[in-house]
């Protein structure tokens, strides 16, 4: 059946039906764990693929499943459910099956279970959350619940180098059927809060042409690149205390040739983020229009914005809203937060798309050795993403 509303009891029955499946869901998560797919390996990515479509196909409501190579990556995969002639608009569902962890990490920290948390590399960092979604697709089918409207979930293989494949695909996917609303199922931000806003980013590149000189003799007759780099440093530091959502680093310095020698290069790796699409223009205006301060260097700068941002409009917060209302049914105050970093979400807003953020399952330690989900938030994440995608 089709429901434009759900109660809080269907909202608390998707949850218990998610709880009954506990030790499954699991399991599932240690087998998707254990399939190790960093960014690049062809063969882990497509080993977690194939356990993600066994699972899928097991599904009445799964109506295809579509996997897409990608040399020396691996595999993306798109799963469409809940089709039908009278649902013409989608949601899309968004999440990565590539990880950071190098292969072998699982020899070095195997998944383990201490008290109500499961450990393992990439399981916060979304292996766990690629499995919850198919198990929610699973507990709407069990529940004889059915969206009004059509679900598509688009899992990337490259999503932690940059998306270069990903996007276009999430762009593809997103132009197929109108999309109502899109959920993206990276980590939520500490207690649980969905995100509601991302900053864009941006790489660029600034390198100086300085004049050599030997420092000891003739030290007057050179003009430093690396003197020039640290006093543009200062300069671009000075944009972090604007007031503005924008925060430029310099994280990466190089330059020079000895010691003795007055240096006639230098460059520096600069990381830009910025809170909205207005920022993202007097970003490049600022580093396109940098002059140097030492008039006897040169300085040039390139690259460029890489993310938009994912901006918190009124629409997403409707979203929010939403969300929030579905999440009082099992009695959790939903909170919302903004932040630094980017993911493939950032793209889908920009298309004006509302996105909701940050719907994995709580836990800590993103790329890090000690990351974890917590086994108590698995239902009740579940639920929530169930019950929005029957409430919007």
């Amino acid at each position: 059946m089709i429901q434009n509303r759900i109660s809080p009891e269907q909202v608390r029955q998707i949850r218990e039906c998610l709880r009954n499946r506990q030790a499954e869901i699991e399991t599932f998560v240690q087998r998707l764990v254990e399939a190790e797919s960093p960014s690049g390996d062809e063969q882990g990515s497509r080993d977690v693929v194939d356990l993600l479509t066994s699972a899928a196909s097991e599904l009445s409501c799964v109506s295809s499943l579509e996997r897409i190579d990608v040399p020396q990556f691996g595999q993306h995969l798109v799963i469409k459910s809940f089709q039908s002639k009278e649902r013409t608009n989608q949601i899309l569902i968004v999440g990565h099956t590539d990880t950071v962890h190098a292969r072998g990490s699982i020899m070095e920290r195997p998944f383990r279970r201490e008290h109500t948390r499961l450990y393992g590399p990439g399981i916060f960092d979304m292996k766990a959350n690629c499995v919850l979604i198919i198990e929610t697709l699973r507990a709407l089918e069990q529940l004889n619940l059915a969206p009004p409207h059509a679900v598509v979930i688009a899992l990337t293989c490259d999503e932690e180098v940059g998306s270069v494949s990903g996007w276009p695909l999430l762009e593809q996917t997103a132009r197929a059927q109108a999309t109502r609303c899109a959920f993206v199922l990276e980590p939520p931000a500490p207690g649980g809060r969905v995100k509601t806003g991302r900053k864009g980013t941006g790489m660029f590149t600034i390198k100086v042409q300085g004049v050599a000189a030997h420092a000891g003799l003739d030290p007057d007759k050179g003009a430093s690149a690396i003197l020039e780099l640290a006093r543009q440093t200062e300069r671009l530091y000075a944009l972090n205390r604007s007031g503005s959502g924008i925060t430029l680093n310099v994280g990466v310095i190089q330059g020079g040739t000895r010691s003795n020698v007055v240096a006639a290069h230098a460059e520096g790796e600069i990381d830009v983020r910025f809170s909205t699409e207005a920022e993202s223009h007097e970003l490049e205006k600022f580093l396109g229009s940098l002059e140097p301060i030492d008039d006897r260097t040169k300085v040039f700068v390139s690259g460029g914005i890489n993310r938009p941002p994912l901006e918190r409009t009124n629409a997403v917060l409707e979203l929010f809203e939403t969300a929030r209302s579905v999440a009082a049914a099992f009695d959790f105050e939903l909170g919302e937060a903004q932040v630094g970093g980017a993911s493939d979400g950032n793209f889908l807003a920009a298309m004006g798309i509302p996105v909701l953020d940050g719907m994995g399952i709580q836990g800590d330690g993103a790329h890090a050795s000690h990351e974890h989900i917590e086994t108590d938030d698995i239902s009740r994440r579940g639920a929530l993403i169930g019950g929005l995608m029957l409430s919007v």
